[in-house]
């Protein structure tokens, strides 16, 4: 099978990086056809200067990154430099990316890429907040029919909310943009904080990532060790959940993952549930599915298949 072309649309956030990373040291399975940078986990010229930072550490220079939108749909932007520092991938010291940030808006990328290639080839991966996506389809609804997927990483059903009682951080930064993306009828892959928070990168998951000996193999190893700090505080737990790469690896291992079909409505309205994806796990509001929901993961085959990959670079 030819390799499947991606469009990842992200807020670097050190889970953020590892994603891409795994995506680029999988060249059999995905081909990836430019980075759309999105305002999220820190503001638009730190996520556009991140994913640079990453596609030169991964030797990828020649992957185009393109600057989205700087702020969400309707609502002011809400960060979180309280997980991932005040650079988004704090941890490591880093280079100035040297590699140019392309020219052109990354909605402009994601709309004339869909346009060029074949109806059903290309998947968007979004990893942050939906607004580049949901401004995409807005400005060019003729786009919905031409996306084969969107897999993205946001919500949660049994594990509730990260940055509110109900809300995961994705959805609430922008929910009416994931209201658009969760109506537009393309087929849709949810990667949820039930699955997220079951792929925890534990001390020797790190040890694994530290002795590859490499530059990838230690900066991953150091962005993990700062970011689990504050999960491992609040969650009581062994370690941080990895979010975001979950999403490349659904792409090159889908047996990995279970889920069930069903409907997702996105809540934008309540003061107390604002951002929740109220997912219809049980089956019971009769509305139509318009979303495949993952619920699990084989975390150690999660983790495996991330080393050997990134092994690679």
């Amino acid at each position: 099978m030819p390799a499947r072309k991606i469009i990842i649309d992200t807020d670097p956030g050190q889970d953020d990086a590892v994603a891409i990373l795994l995506a680029v040291a999988s060249p059999e399975e995905i081909e990836v056809l430019g980075i759309t940078a999105v305002a999220g986990n820190v503001p638009l010229p730190l996520t556009e200067r991140n994913a640079r930072i990453v596609c030169q550490l991964a030797g990828r220079t020649d992957i185009p990154v393109y600057a989205g939108c700087d702020a969400p749909l309707k609502r002011k932007l809400i960060t979180a430099e309280h997980v991932h520092g005040k650079t988004g991938l704090d941890g490591p010291q880093l280079p100035d990316p040297t590699m140019p940030l392309s020219d052109g808006h990354g909605v402009d990328f994601i709309v004339d890429t869909l346009r060029r290639e074949a109806t059903g080839t290309v998947t968007l991966c979004p990893l942050g907040p939906l607004t580049n996506i949901a401004t995409a389809l807005q400005k060019a609804p003729d786009v919905a029919a031409k996306v084969q997927e969107i897999v993205l990483m946001g919500g949660a059903y049994f594990e509730v909310g990260n940055i509110t009682p109900a809300a995961e951080f994705n959805i609430y930064v922008d929910p009416e943009a994931a209201e658009i993306v969760f109506r537009s009828g393309i087929p849709i892959t949810v990667m949820s904080l039930d699955v997220t928070h079951k792929a925890l990168v534990t001390a020797p998951r790190i040890d694994a990532f530290r002795d590859m000996g490499t530059e990838v193999g230690r900066m991953v190893a150091e962005w993990t060790d700062f970011f689990e700090r504050f999960d491992k505080e609040k969650y009581g737990s062994a370690g941080a959940p990895l979010h975001d790469p979950t999403v490349i690896a659904y792409l090159i291992r889908p047996d990995l993952f279970s889920g069930r079909h069903i409907n997702v409505e996105i809540e934008t309205t309540s003061q107390l549930t604002l951002g929740m994806t109220v997912a219809d796990w049980w089956r019971v509001s009769g509305r139509a599915p318009n979303a495949m929901f993952m619920g699990d993961i084989d975390a150690d085959g999660f983790f495996t298949l991330l080393t050997e990959r990134l092994a690679r670079l």
